[in-house]
Order: C-alpha cells, then sequence, then structure tokens
C-alpha cells in the first residue's frame, strides 16, 4: 500500500513518520512546504499539489487544521475528480456533521470514507501510543486496522462516521475545562500562601485527580508555555467546533462558553502557539 498523508504540522509530522519507519510508502503533501523537509529526508515522496498526492496512493490520510482546509485540499474541483476508487481516512478534529458531510462528497466522487481522530498528543504520536477513534462501517475498519496500528495499538470502533468526530469533541472539550479548573485551583492555593505541593499530594491521593494536572503544572508553576504539545489555537478552535455542534443539543454550554473566554484572551496575550496551560497566565494576571 502506497499512502498519502496531507497535513504534516505538530501530529502529522510524527505520524507520517510511523508509516516510513513501518516501511510503508508515503507521499507527503503541506500547504508550508518547509515542513516536509524531515520526512523528504526519511524517503518520503513530496509533492506540491494535493492532487499529486492523491493520484499517487490507494489511501490518502488527513491531519489537517479544519474542515475548510480538507474542502482546500481535497475536495476542490481539480482533487476530487481523483477520488474515485481511493480510501479517505480523515484524522484530525472537525465537528460529526462536518465529517458527515465530506463523507457524502468523497463517496459522490467514488471513493470511500472513514474518520478516525485521536487523542494524545506529539509523544504519542512518536511512540505509536494514539488513542484511535474510527468512524466507518465494520468493513472498512477492519480493511485497514493494520495501517491504523500504526498509531496506536488497539484502534476502537466506535460507530459511524460521525461517532467518532463526537467522541473527540467530547474528550477535547475535557481538556478545556479540566485544565481552566486545576489552573483556577492553583492560582487561588498561590494566592492563599498555601504550599503547593501539600495541595498535589492531597489531590493525587484523591477521586479528584487527572494525570494531566501533573503534565501542566511545572509549566504553569514556571510561566513556561514554549515547545507546545497542543497550542492554544488549537485547543480554541475545538471548543468553538463542541459549542457550535451542542447548541442545536439543548444543552447547558455556559460553562464551557466561560473556558472559551478565557482562550480568547489567552490570545489577545499573544499564547496563540504557545501550550494550552497557558491559560493559567490569564486566570493568575485577570485582576492585575
Amino acid at each position: 500500500m502506497k499512502v498519502a498523508f496531507l497535513g504534516t504540522g505538530l501530529m502529522g509530522l510524527p505520524m507520517a513518520q510511523r508509516l516510513l519507519a513501518a516501511n510503508i510508502e508515503v507521499v507527503a503533501y503541506n500547504r508550508t512546504p518547509e515542513k516536509l523537509a524531515p520526512l523528504q529526508a526519511a524517503g518520503a515522496q513530496i509533492v506540491t499539489h494535493p492532487r499529486y498526492a492523491i493520484r499517487e496512493a490507494e489511501c490518502i490520510i488527513l491531519m489537517l487544521t479544519n474542515a475548510a482546509a480538507i474542502y482546500h485540499v481535497l475536495l476542490s474541483d481539480t482533487s476530487w475528480r481523483t477520488l474515485e476508487g481511493r480510501t479517505i481516512i480523515q484524522m484530525g478534529t472537525i465537528t460529526p456533521t462536518e465529517s458527515q458531510e465530506i463523507r457524502d462528497s468523497v463517496v459522490g466522487g467514488g471513493g470511500q470514507y472513514l474518520e478516525a481522530p485521536v487523542l494524545g498528543s506529539i509523544p504519542e504520536a512518536k511512540n505509536g501510543k494514539l488513542i484511535v477513534m474510527v468512524g466507518a462501517e465494520p468493513k472498512q475498519y477492519q480493511n485497514h486496522l493494520q495501517l491504523l496500528q500504526n498509531f496506536g495499538p488497539e484502534p476502537l470502533l466506535v460507530g459511524p462516521v460521525g461517532a467518532a468526530a463526537a467522541l473527540k469533541l467530547a474528550l477535547n472539550q475535557l481538556i478545556a475545562s479540566l485544565t481552566t479548573s486545576f489552573a483556577l485551583s492553583l492560582a487561588f492555593i498561590e494566592r492563599q500562601g498555601v504550599d503547593v505541593d501539600l495541595f498535589m499530594q492531597i489531590l493525587r491521593e484523591s477521586s479528584l485527580y487527572a494525570p494531566t494536572f501533573d503534565k501542566k503544572l511545572q509549566r504553569m508553576l514556571d510561566g513556561n508555555y514554549a515547545n507546545p504539545n497542543f497550542p492554544t489555537k488549537h485547543l480554541l478552535k475545538d471548543t468553538d467546533l463542541f459549542i457550535s455542534e451542542a447548541k442545536s443539543l439543548g444543552l447547558d454550554l455556559s460553562s464551557i462558553e466561560a473556558v472559551r473566554q478565557i482562550l480568547h484572551t489567552a490570545m489577545k496575550m499573544s499564547f496563540a502557539n504557545d501550550d494550552y496551560s497557558s491559560l493559567f497566565s490569564v486566570i493568575k494576571e485577570w485582576g492585575e
């Protein structure tokens, strides 16, 4: 199998490198050509237009920023005409509605479509330890299970197209909300003069604890948000997607809308490309 990989950013690059390490032929495209250099050095074929990548491969993996990028790269007139007989695996974060609409366009062009968003960040992508959630027909899942196992040991079929996209947004909503709540408690403890180590000791021994708290603790204490595994702008994008999809479901969104406002403020404070733990600085400095 020859795989086209479209989108080689923070997550796409190590994922494509996993395929190359497994001796899978890869043809790669990225809208920022400079990001393709490591893949070219590792033996990937590099192309200057997505349609060239699609023509070369049986399977096309998408790790693009959003649905607009997918439409631009995959479903422009010239690219859409090359989809017949090919399988598209969409692995980025988009809404269930967007995923279903893209599926319909792909099928209309004679191709197959499945979604396989992932939970995890750069370290898990490099080590093949991502949690892979698959929205597809059972036969499609079985046909592509071995390929998806390059990214995570146990890709899980969760339902038809749309189901995996929904799961991914629900989980990313938790990333935003849990991190915000932890940052608020941490800032409160600091202002009250309570020892942070004591706070963490008690928290770790309680049912309230989540491992993400320790992953973000030192960044928050140091105010060091450089070299992100997941930048603030991407968490804001996913939070916006969650809210837009959830509005029609009759849910009270006031809590996540408040989180979104904090993320917006982080963007205004020039933390867009920094780690999303930067929202601690928003909370801590809000009243100053």
